[in-house]
C-alpha cells in the first residue's frame, strides 16, 4: 500500500472515531430528537439556508461513514423542514454518502472488503454480472443487506459511477418518502419499528424484485 493511500485510510478513521466520539449514543435517539424538535424549528426559521446547508453536510458524514443515525436525521428533517425541501436534501445527501463510501471502499478498502465479505461479495458480483443496474436497485429496496454493507460490495463490482449515483438515488426514494412522511408526525412516533411494518416491506420487496422478473421474462420472450 502506498504512502497516498495509508494517509487517507488514516484520515477516514480519524473522521470515523471522531464522529463517534463527539455524537454520544444517547443523542441517537427518537426521544431525544422529539425533545430536540423545538429547538430544531427556530434554528431553520432564523437561519434557513445555514440550517439547511448543515443538515446536508452532516447528513453526507454520517452516511458516507456510516455513522449510525441516518434513519433519525431523516425524521428530523420532516420535522424541520418543508417536506419536499427535505425529500431533495435527504435524497441527495443519502446519495452522495453513498457514493463516498462506494469510492472508498473500491480506492481504498478494496482488499479488506473482500476478505470480509467473501460471501456476500460472490452472490453480489453474481447479481450485478448478470443483471447489472436491476440487482443494485433491488437491494437498495429490499432489506437483505444493510446499507453500509451494499456501498462497500459495490465498491469491489465493475459498475460504473454514474450508473451507481442514479440507481442508488432512485432505489432509496421509496424508503426515504416513507420515513419523511412519518417524520411529519414525529412527537407521536414510538418506535422506529413504528415506521416500516411487515406488509411496508414485502411491497419494497416486490418493487425491488419486479425488474429482475419483468427483465428476465422478457428475455425469454425474445429468446423464444
Amino acid at each position: 500500500m502506498n504512502t497516498s493511500k495509508i494517509v487517507l485510510l488514516a484520515l477516514l478513521a480519524a473522521c470515523m472515531v471522531a464522529g463517534f466520539a463527539f455524537l454520544p449514543r444517547e443523542l441517537l435517539t427518537l426521544s431525544t430528537l422529539q425533545h430536540a424538535h423545538a429547538a430544531a424549528v427556530d434554528g431553520y426559521v432564523r437561519h434557513p439556508l445555514l440550517a439547511s446547508l448543515l443538515y446536508f453536510l452532516v447528513y453526507v458524514l454520517i452516511t458516507a461513514l456510516s455513522i449510525p443515525g441516518a434513519t433519525l436525521l431523516t425524521l428530523l428533517g420532516a420535522a424541520v423542514l418543508p417536506f419536499w425541501l427535505a425529500a431533495l436534501l435527504v435524497s441527495f445527501a443519502s446519495t452522495f454518502g453513498a457514493l463516498l463510501a462506494m469510492l472508498v471502499s473500491r480506492y481504498l478498502l478494496a482488499e479488506w472488503v473482500s476478505q470480509r465479505f467473501a460471501r456476500q461479495m460472490a452472490t453480489v458480483n453474481a447479481g450485478i454480472a448478470r443483471e447489472g443496474a436491476f440487482y443494485l436497485f433491488a437491494l437498495r429496496l429490499t432489506p437483505l443487506l444493510p446499507f453500509f454493507v451494499v456501498n462497500l460490495l459495490a465498491g469491489i463490482t465493475r459498475i460504473g459511477i454514474r450508473r451507481y449515483w442514479w440507481v442508488s438515488q432512485l432505489g432509496m426514494l421509496p424508503a426515504t418518502l416513507i420515513y419523511l412522511n412519518a417524520g411529519r408526525q414525529l412527537s407521536q412516533l414510538h418506535s422506529l419499528q413504528d415506521i416500516l411494518s411487515p406488509g411496508m416491506l414485502l411491497a419494497l420487496t416486490l418493487i425491488g424484485v419486479l425488474p429482475l422478473v419483468s427483465r428476465r421474462l422478457f428475455g425469454r420472450f425474445l429468446h423464444r
